[in-house]
């Protein structure tokens, strides 16, 4: 397959897809270059396999997004932190969702690693984008990678709960009823599960 048929086919099915998407709401493109008004921040894993909106048949304007390798929240990620903040302070997000997914790589990864010993010291910029969750990786032993895809999960939810950004908006009670969750998106069954790990302003829900 060329470099050129695959961009080719992008553009192609992007035209068709705007066209189906004008037949069926002819004032749908005008209306959202107006503004954007999501209810859910998904912070995510960059795995091409994991299309927020794909998998939740949602619309452009209904998912405000960050995604990285891993789905990582480090509270020094000027990336990661400016987009939670956006997201809570001027797009008043209701819901914020940490979503790992089955037989992600990074996670693969990091369990390699910390099965190393002695430790390797981080040398690339993915292995210093990953020595948080190596660390998590030898404090989760065992080898199930699912296991340590929702510890990972959890931990970010917690570091997510823990961000200034979250704290100051429970103070201050805006955006009202704002909760963080954490998910993992199933690859086996293309199916979204709910960790039942999340918490709102009082706590635990």
């Amino acid at each position: 397959m060329s470099h050129d048929y695959v961009l080719a086919r992008l553009l192609v099915h992007n035209e068709l897809w705007a066209k189906e998407i004008t037949a069926k709401h002819p004032h749908f493109f005008k209306d959202l270059a107006k503004n954007q008004t999501p209810k859910v921040l998904w912070i995510g894993c960059a795995d091409s396999r994991v299309p927020q909106s794909v998998v939740t048949a949602s619309l452009p304007g209904d998912i405000f997004v960050h995604r990285n390798i891993a789905n990582q929240f480090h509270p020094a990620d000027d990336n990661a932190v400016s987009a939670l903040a956006y997201a809570v302070e001027h797009v008043a997000v209701e819901h914020i969702l940490v979503v790992g997914h089955t037989g992600c790589g990074g996670v693969k990864a990091a369990q390699d690693a910390a099965g190393h010993e002695p430790p390797a010291p981080p040398e690339t910029p993915l292995d210093r984008w990953l020595a948080p969750l190596v660390a998590l990786a030898r404090a989760h032993p065992g080898g199930d990678l699912t296991a340590l895809v929702e510890a990972n999960v959890r931990a970010q939810v917690d570091e997510v709960v823990k961000s200034d950004v979250v704290t100051e908006a429970w103070a201050k009670d805006e955006p009202k009823g704002l909760e963080v969750h954490g998910w993992v998106y199933e690859l086996e069954t293309g199916r979204l599960r709910d960790l039942d790990y999340g918490f709102g302003k009082q706590g635990r829900l």
